[in-house]
């Protein structure tokens, strides 16, 4: 028995512990202690405190991680808010990144056992659970994760107990058995929604003992940049505990299985910032025992009609609200000197919270100036800001824009205006230091400042994001004040940067790709150093909505070889995430960028990568005619590899139309190619198609014969993909010929290699057709227990794939006769 195993559990001292394991004396009576997830996210807390004492450094980002284990930084910050039990092989690669000891690592280990049993019990309290006669009728599934998404509330929050009332009076389950109750904060911009609602939810949190579910719709957002519907069900799914490869391809599934975990529990929707009813609706849960509160500048009558919504109207602060504002925050004693200033100063400010928020900060950052001198530095930006005099109450917000820009540093209120030339939703350090040519270590002091001033929010560590009206105060800042040789150079460093960092990741990312050539990033521009592939995944996780912004900005801003060129390094990874409808918007972006600029093989690409997500989207006739258009450009271009590659592509959907021959011919009309360009990892992929192809007319010695030299072909190779789809055709081969056993075999070794890359469609592809084989050789019991492995996964992905799964099981298990 190993040391670890025999000290697992106790909060003993063995016998002969070293002066390392003294020293975890605390972590293991902790963890001998330890009952609840936000208990092992305490302890994960105070192994990074120490490790971070332990090596002299600032403790560990959830970035650093991240780039350590692959994973991504938000599921990183979940553990560690003690918002998701880790899976055992993640709780045991965390704590050893933490510096736990042997011993440690034993009694955490039996600490998060311990845990994850309790979650599994039966609660005894649940009398549902129990038949009739009193014996239990089934043990209740483990728990899900109980999501705490809500961001902190403002610890200065003063009134409103008008509107806390109604809240509380309609902000709860709903009294029938329906639907959810909705309830709407809206009001115009600044009000105080947010904070209002945020509030609100952390005082009845108790009521939704289920978990809280939060996102910022960003639907007003100057660029247009509004999360879609499927981004934030994909983001809930994963709070949820969905894992990547058991997420739906298409939005109707996802929203299906969204409702589906939310069904017979009591949680929290929180809605923030939405733009429309639209945007909504495939975010409202379906059980009654939720709670949605919305937050909007609209009214969303629609939602208040069609679903029974309340409306809740949030109005500017009364002045005596707005006195206990800036009594928080600048002290009551100091505005009882000046009681008159005080009340212009809220007049000025149009009683709109957020303008006092950051009135309060410019004085609460100069306690000895005079609040008259605060206020006649305000009358005197009324000048200023006559562009924004749009005659409601967000004339007194630009005011205090203006007055707080104007109390920057030179250094940080040019950053600020060149903010505005970013195409948001948010900007990291590295992004802000291209776009404003700098020295990376000069950018986070004036990041701070702008947050400081409450210009920017560093919403995560690193990351930086303003209110809309601030971005779009940026922007008009920058036009007026910028030359706009300066402003068109920064939008140009801002795209360089983007390009050159995710075409770096795209390579690690996908080996085989092929680049196409970048144009030189201009001077001050210092690209991301990505280093793995797992930093890779990583940042991409963390950028692609920026970079889906940035394709859009590079198309508007008409720099046509920026936008195709960012669209297709993006391919990859949307496809890894089934967001085939982002997909498609950056490639008709792309394609439309490169014909305006003239770029034949921007447009041959476009077309491809485009036909690729319209079949996955369904639009398999659409997607036909762009693999025609990509070939006939590639083919001008006289590039045999794109063509090649687009053939081999083609083929693939010509296939599921069920038209083999024409499929037999573009795998033949790819293999010539890529004979012509000496690539053996193609000639083997258009071999095996071939094979395949075959196999399906009938002719399974030509099928054979082909995948078999394609297996020749890829020892010369490290394509474990091509391997397994080799093999997977292989097995289909076989079973034509009757040869079941050699069949499950190939099958066998097919699926190896799937679960090895991680390729959870083909693997669930092959299981079907395994069960397929082990049914025709009489083993019915197998085949059973391998159509359900399929259906679990193609459920998992929301793939119709999943229809003929479930045909195959319902007629191997109905009686026969």
């Amino acid at each position: 028995m190993s040391d670890q195993a025999e000290h697992r559990g106790t909060g003993r001292t063995p016998r002969g512990a070293t002066a390392a394991d003294r020293s975890g004396y605390p972590v293991i009576r902790a963890a001998d202690t330890a009952r609840t997830v936000p208990d092992l996210a305490g302890l994960l807390r105070q192994l990074r405190r120490r490790e971070a004492r332990q090596q002299g450094e600032t403790p560990l980002t959830y970035r650093q991680l991240a780039a350590k284990t692959g994973w991504s930084r938000g599921v990183i910050g979940e553990y560690f808010a003690g918002n998701i039990l880790p899976p055992t092989e993640r709780f045991d690669v965390l704590i050893r990144l933490l510096g736990a000891t042997a011993v440690e690592q034993g009694a955490l280990a039996t600490a998060r056992d311990r845990v994850e049993e309790a979650r599994r019990q039966p609660d005894p309290d649940d009398t549902s659970a129990v038949r009739a006669g009193g014996g239990r009728a089934r043990t209740r599934p483990a728990r899900l994760p109980v999501p705490r998404q809500l961001p902190p509330a403002l610890p200065g929050f003063v009134g409103r107990a008008e509107h806390l009332a109604r809240l509380d009076a309609g902000g709860g389950p709903a009294s029938d058995d329906s639907a959810a109750s909705i309830v709407v904060l809206s009001g115009t911009a600044g009000v105080g929604k947010t904070t209002l609602a945020v509030h609100w939810a952390h005082r009845a949190a108790d009521r939704f003992p289920d978990g809280q579910l939060y996102v910022d719709l960003r639907g007003f957002d100057s660029t247009g940049t509004a999360v879609t519907p499927a981004e934030a069900v994909h983001g809930f799914l994963e709070a949820l505990g969905v894992a990547p490869e058991r997420m739906p391809v298409h939005l109707s599934a996802q929203v299906g299985l969204y409702r589906s975990l939310l069904a017979d529990r009591r949680i929290l929707v929180l809605l923030d910032n939405a733009r429309d009813v639209e945007q909504l609706r495939p975010l409202l849960p379906g059980s009654p025992g939720c709670q949605v509160l919305v937050t909007s500048r609209n009214r969303l009558a629609g939602l208040i009609a069609a679903e029974g919504a309340r409306s809740i109207t949030v109005g500017l602060l009364s002045t005596a609200e707005s006195w206990q504002l800036l009594a928080r925050r600048l002290g009551a004693d100091r505005l009882a000197v000046e009681p008159q200033v005080v009340d212009e100063m809220v007049e000025r400010c149009a009683h709109l919270p957020l303008a006092l928020a950051v009135l309060a900060a410019r004085g609460a950052a100069h306690p000895g100036f005079p609040l008259a001198t605060l206020a006649a530095e305000l009358r005197d930006a009324a000048r200023l800001l006559d562009a924004f005099d749009t005659g409601d109450a967000d004339t007194g917000v630009q005011a205090v824009f203006s007055w707080s820009y104007r109390s920057l540093t030179p250094a940080a209120a040019r950053l600020f205006r060149l903010i505005g030339c970013h195409p948001g939703p948010e900007i990291g350090i590295p992004a802000a230091a291209s776009l404003a040519s700098l020295p990376r270590n000069q950018v986070p002091r004036l990041l701070a400042e702008l947050a400081h001033a409450h210009l920017l929010t560093e919403h995560a560590p690193g990351r930086f994001g303003a209110h809309d009206l601030l971005r779009a105060y940026a922007a008009e800042l920058s036009e007026r004040l910028d030359p706009d040789g300066q402003r068109q150079a920064a939008v140009r460093r801002g795209l360089d940067h983007h390009l050159h960092s995710a075409h770096a990741a795209a390579v690690l990312l996908q080996p085989g790709w092929d680049p196409a050539p970048l144009p030189d990033a201009l001077p001050g521009v210092v690209p991301e150093e990505i280093t793995d592939q797992e930093h890779a995944l990583a940042w991409f996780t963390a950028e692609h909505r920026v970079l889906l912004a940035a394709v859009a900005d590079a198309e508007r801003a008409r720099c046509d070889g920026h936008a195709w060129r960012l669209a297709r390094t993006l391919v990859d990874f949307l496809q890894r995430q089934g967001r085939w409808s982002d997909l498609a918007d950056a490639q008709r972006a792309a394609l439309a960028a490169a014909r305006r600029a003239g770029e034949r093989t921007g447009q041959a690409n476009a077309h491809r990568d485009l036909a690729r997500a319209l079949t996955r989207l369904g639009r398999q006739e659409e997607a036909a005619g762009h693999y025609r258009d990509a070939l006939a450009l590639f083919a001008d271009l006289g590039d045999h590899s794109g063509q090649a590659r687009t053939h081999r592509a083609f083929g693939a959907l010509l296939d599921a139309l069920g038209r083999y021959e024409e499929s037999l011919h573009q795998a033949a009309r790819a293999l010539a190619l890529y004979e012509r360009t000496g690539h053996p990892a193609g000639q083997a992929s258009a071999r095996n198609a071939m094979g395949w192809a075959h196999a399906r007319l009938g002719r399974y010695g030509p099928a054979r014969g082909h995948c078999e030299q394609a297996l020749a072909l890829l020892r010369r190779t490290d394509d474990r993909h091509g391997e397994a789809n080799t093999w997977d055709s292989l097995g289909f081969i076989h079973d034509g010929l009757g040869n079941h056993r050699r069949a499950i075999r190939c099958y066998g070794r097919a699926l190896t290699l799937y679960q090895r890359i991680g390729d959870r469609y083909d693997e669930a592809d092959t299981l079907t057709r395994l069960g397929d084989s082990r049914h025709a050789s009489g083993d019915r019991a197998g085949a059973l227990r391998t159509w359900r492995r399929a259906l679990a996964i193609l459920d998992g992905l929301g793939h119709p794939d999943a229809e003929g799964v479930r045909e195959r099981l319902a007629s191997a298990a109905a009686p026969s006769g």
